[in-house]
């Protein structure tokens, strides 16, 4: 299931239109304009018009297996309807979105609430959690809803808005809002329509999807990356909303870094019920000169964490005061750090509650496990099932049964889970470690460098320094990682787990880049974003997240944002991808 570029702006959207202009060599493209549902994707299997399989998205190749808590919801056909004109193939494949409707999402927190149990966040992650239930009759319980928006069938279907009525015709609900739009104006006016009509609508949508009507100029404008050309989402401005922050918490992560939350009056912005503010820092928690009391505008978009725009200085009552930075660990009680250079504040406590709990979520994402959260996760650290990370690996079915929630059919799950994801790369092995000042692109350059885990424990600072993009900090902390009694341990347990640690290949085809650094930015015409940076690996070089006077190059893409000013400032060089890719040869 592929991906969709999103835009915001008008312009950016008439750019986008210009540009598949330009390729279908034509001033005239139809648009078939849908609003875009906030809800969970999934992928439906038709055999002989049978319901035999459901998956959601996952990473776009692999999904979770649903197929049985799908067959509770009841716009969900288990049989399709024969079209009158035309006869369905042998395998149909439909796409579209679970959602949970508004107004029975409101009567089920109602019900919740009248039987004194916990309340169901929002209706995007409600639908979520139940259609990832391990009981079905958990799913049925929930009148959850599905709307069609894509057939991945010949029924002879030349448009998409003939999809669409095919869609109705074989049993499948669509979204009544959608409608063939004959150019950008039409689109434009579409997209301030559905803007206008949220509020009024009984499912939550962020945006437009616009996509070219006729097939034949759909199909011949193709993928890039992961996006298809002819695809695009249009999503609404991030919302506003102004509150009273009631307090300031601090929460450890698993670095044992603390980082302030604001904990706001309950607010409605961008689709949720909002009760905490990003924060990041002390420094911008001075940037902003927030403080308890504070009348505060709030601003959200698409999933990101609401974070605070501005204080509304005029509003601040006489009893706020300025914030002042812990002296000890929230959570363990431990004293506070403030190390030299750095921003953070640290636990000083390495066996904290908090940064277990981190430490052990942060590597289970490492290892794509899925179905372990930090609730989860807490609950197996208080009743002593796991004690570290290595430990998932050695959970049996019948621990878990201690733990509330889980039954025997549940916790079977969980661990068959949990153990078809022992074997991992060395380079997602080194980020699950979570090693201090070592992401992705550092766990990368390292395995690239040496190979293997047992190269890495014992290479020197020295060896460490020498690779490209490591550098003295990094290098010492990974040293000092490797040379701690209680890692050595982690090691060992995982080795005793039988977590098989992947060697690195070396891939690289040629040293154009060698000793480069780059950055990508921007939609590129032929490649996404992903493939120029393993072009870049490949051939020697390094990718960063951000640009600075150690950058040797900027790669350019349409709409590249502050990146590409940052190039400018530092005088860095650009490179379109024409450009790129000749450099490349």
């Amino acid at each position: 299931m592929l991906s969709m570029e999103d835009v915001v702006t008008p312009d950016v959207f008439n750019e986008w239109m210009g540009r598949i202009k330009k390729i279908l060599d034509t001033q005239q493209i139809e648009l078939f304009c849908m609003p875009k549902l906030d809800g969970l994707a999934v992928s439906l299997v038709y055999e002989n018009s049978f319901l035999t399989h459901a998956a959601t998205r996952g990473d776009g190749e692999i999904g979770e297996d649903v197929t049985q808590n799908v067959k509770t919801i009841e716009s969900i056909p288990l049989l399709l309807t024969q079209p009158k004109n035309t006869k369905l193939p042998q395998r149909v494949e439909v796409r579209g979105e679970i959602f949970f409707p508004l107004k029975a999402f409101e009567k089920t927190n109602k019900k919740l609430q009248k039987e004194s149990k916990p309340l169901l966040a929002n209706p995007r992650n409600a639908a979520a959690g139940s259609i990832r239930q391990l009981d079905p009759t958990v799913t049925a319980s929930r009148p959850l809803a599905f709307v069609a928006w894509d057939l991945l069938a010949d029924v002879q279907q030349k448009t998409m808005e003939e999809e669409w009525k095919l869609l109705s015709e074989i049993g499948f609900r669509t979204v009544p809002e959608s409608r063939l739009c004959e150019n950008t104006s039409d689109a434009r006016a579409q997209w301030s329509l559905l803007q206008k009509i949220r509020e009024k609508l009984d499912y939550w949508i962020d945006g437009m999807v616009a996509r070219v009507n006729e097939n034949s100029m759909y199909d011949s404008l193709g993928v890039v990356g992961k996006t298809p050309r002819g695809l695009i989402a249009w999503k609404f401005p991030a919302e506003e909303a102004t509150t009273i922050v009631k307090r300031i918490q601090w929460f450890v992560g698993r670095t044992g870094a603390l980082t302030p939350v604001a904990l706001v009056d309950p607010t409605w912005i961008g689709g949720t019920t909002v009760q905490h503010a990003s924060l990041h820092n002390l420094d911008e928690i001075k940037r902003l000169d927030v403080r308890e009391g504070d009348s505060v505008v709030l601003f959200k978009a698409g999933d990101i964490i609401p974070k605070i725009k501005n204080v509304l200085i005029e509003l601040r009552p006489s009893s706020a005061a300025i914030v002042k930075p812990p002296t000890h660990c929230p959570v363990c009680g431990s004293k506070i750090e403030r190390r030299k250079g750095e921003v953070a504040m640290y636990c000083t406590n390495k066996h904290c509650f908090s940064q277990d709990k981190e430490a052990i979520l942060h590597a289970a994402r490492a290892f794509g496990i899925d179905g372990i959260g930090p609730q989860t996760i807490a609950a197996l650290l208080e009743k002593k099932i796991i004690n570290r990370q290595a430990d998932l690996f050695s959970i049996k079915p019948e621990d878990l049964l201690i733990v509330e929630g889980f039954a025997e059919l549940s916790s079977q799950k969980l661990v068959d889970e949990i153990q078809s994801h022992k074997e991992i790369s060395l380079s997602n092995f080194l980020v699950a470690l979570g090693i201090r000042n070592v992401g992705e692109q550092t766990a990368i350059d390292l395995a690239n460098a040496f190979g293997a885990l047992e190269t890495i424990k014992n290479a020197s600072l020295d060896e460490l320094e020498k690779v490209a993009g490591v550098g003295n900090v990094v290098a010492k902390s990974v040293h000092e990682f490797f040379s701690e009694s209680r890692n050595e341990e982690l090691l060992l347990a995982y080795e005793k787990a039988g977590v098989l640690i992947h060697h690195q290949k070396q891939n690289v085809q040629s040293g154009v880049f060698e000793g480069k650094t780059f950055v990508v930015t921007g939609t590129l015409e032929t490649l996404s974003r992903e493939e120029v940076k393993e072009k870049i690996r490949q051939a020697g070089g390094k990718v960063a997240g951000s640009v600075s006077s150690k950058t040797d190059f900027v790669v350019v893409g349409a709409n590249p944002g502050s990146k590409f000013d940052d190039a400018k400032r530092l005088n860095v060089k650009t490179l379109s991808e024409k450009e790129f890719l000749d450099k490349l040869g």
